[in-house]
């Protein structure tokens, strides 16, 4: 094991090839937000937002650096999210299917890999093989559902900056992270 707690061995290589993110595609994760007529009224088309548990923050990131791989993947319990690149530039998700476990859901579950969050929540961490890459193009942007897993924005271009909808402190109390690498001996490798 190097210092990290990862095994000494090359990691596997996973090759996945990204999906196009669509309503239909993306529901399980979340949302895919398109352009609608000014003066449209609300409705399910709109980012259906749980912004409920703290300070809104919504502003413009700028993200170097992030190759078309990871071996890691997050997610937020307490909140949705909303990402988008600034003029619509194609750009890559790894997302997994929310895991977070209701106290209840607990007992009697045998065999569930359950963990609990340092912050106190309860989930099952994602398997590898139910990781799915999507590609984003053009004037949208995603919502991803309270407690999705995901990796990224990543990229191809040098840099690129985002619009991220989230809480005021989500990176810092609703952080919870899941290695790969560490757990699976894994690098998720878009194959585009």
């Amino acid at each position: 094991m190097d210092s990290a707690g990862a095994p000494n061995t090359p990691p596997s290589k996973l090759k996945l090839t990204p999906i196009e993110a669509t309503p239909e595609t993306f529901k399980e994760f979340g949302q895919v937000i398109g352009v609608s007529p000014d003066g449209e009224e609300f409705g399910p088309q709109d980012a259906q937002l749980d912004l409920s548990r703290g300070i809104p923050r919504f502003y413009i990131m700028n993200l170097e650096d992030r190759p078309l791989k990871f071996s890691s993947i997050t997610h937020h319990a307490s909140v949705t999210q909303c990402l988008g690149s600034i003029g619509g530039h194609v750009w890559y998700l790894g997302v997994a299917k929310p895991s977070i476990l209701d106290p209840d859901e607990i007992n009697g579950d045998a065999g569930m890999n359950i963990v609990k969050s340092c912050r106190g929540h309860f989930y099952v961490p994602p398997a590898v093989e139910d990781v799915r890459v999507f590609r984003i193009s053009g004037p949208k942007f995603l919502k991803l559902n309270r407690g999705t897993w995901h990796a990224g924005p990543l990229f191809k271009a040098d840099t690129m900056d985002f619009y991220n909808l989230e809480l005021s402190d989500t990176n810092v109390v609703d952080h919870t992270t899941h290695n790969f690498l560490r757990a699976n001996g894994v690098l998720i490798v878009i194959d585009e």
